[in-house]
């Protein structure tokens, strides 16, 4: 199909899908974020849908704001059939949905209208989802809330982290995209529209979201710390330090108290509402991420903290 598309995303979770237009479709144009600062140094970094498609040698767009009337003018310059939305993170006015002929669609990493919003993948992990997925929305003025178009579903592993399946959604959403824009531009599908009384929402996560708490269960605090791997990471405090949690499970044999620190089968652990977390692997202020075993052989005060 002879179609010129405009693709607009930001993070890698965008790049399958990036891919994957250009070897099917003419991409007329991509719109990113704007670079950020990144690192000690702060340097500007260019995002990775902007590196992929330079990789590509197609045309970046970086406004601050994509409904400004100029941004307009330039993505109507490209005379595209069609825009797709990959995880960008503007909000898009309805003067910009109405802008192609074809609308807008998004894939949007969760099975609408379960996880509507910032952070759908953490949100399934956390909430202990058994599954999670990829939709295709055809976008309208509200959060996520558009008609669907195509939905896959599948399983979280029993340790799968946010970054792991992120990944894996990544590539299912890019596959499932290319399987429905041509029935979509054809007129073929059906556009099913989304039942509000199931819908639930995902916010923003912010790097003060990885603190763990104790009077939470070990359950949960094993998926907070596999829902928020790699990003923001999850931390506690030990010897006055940040301690951080890279791998975690749960064990439910009897707390020692909520916050106590204690060891489980050679490994740190801490103690809370319900059972401990063992800590798989962790990294303190200033060192190296070490395993459990090896971070317990280098301290003699552990459970001091």
């Amino acid at each position: 199909m002879d179609l010129r598309i405009a693709l607009m995303g930001t993070p890698d979770f965008a790049v399958p899908s990036l891919n994957r237009l250009a070897e099917n479709f003419t991409v007329a144009g991509v719109v990113s974020q704007p670079d950020r600062p990144s690192g000690r140094g702060r340097k500007l970094l260019p995002t990775p849908i902007k590196e992929t498609a330079q990789a590509l040698g197609l045309e970046v767009f970086q406004p601050q704001d994509v409904n400004a009337p100029s941004s307009l003018q330039v993505i109507q310059d490209w005379h595209v059939d069609l825009v797709i939305v990959v995880a960008f993170g503007q909000i898009l006015k309805p003067t910009l949905l109405d802008l192609p002929v074809g609308g807008c669609l998004n894939v949007h990493a969760s099975l609408l209208p379960r996880w509507r919003g910032a952070s759908p993948i953490n949100a399934a992990i956390l909430a202990g989802d058994s599954h999670s997925g990829v939709t295709i929305m055809k976008m309208g003025p509200g959060l996520d809330d558009g008609p669907i178009l195509a939905q896959e579903s599948v399983p979280i592993g029993p340790r799968e982290t946010a970054g792991h399946l992120s990944d894996r959604l990544a590539v299912l959403g890019a596959d499932l995209l290319l399987q429905t824009i041509p029935p979509y531009m054809q007129g073929e599908l059906e556009l099913q529209p989304q039942d509000p009384n199931l819908a639930t929402y995902a916010g923003t996560l912010k790097k003060k979201s990885g603190k763990l708490a104790f009077n939470q269960s070990a359950v949960e605090l094993a998926r907070k710390v596999r829902a928020y791997s790699p990003w923001p990471g999850t931390y506690t405090t030990w010897d006055k330090k940040r301690l951080l949690i890279h791998q975690a499970s749960s064990s439910l044999v009897t707390s020692p108290g909520v916050g106590v620190f204690t060891t489980f089968k050679n490994k740190p652990a801490i103690g809370t509402s319900q059972g401990i977390l063992v800590l798989e692997r962790l990294q303190l202020a200033g060192k190296n991420p070490v395993s459990g075993e090896d971070f317990l052989h280098g301290t003699t005060c552990w459970g001091q903290g």
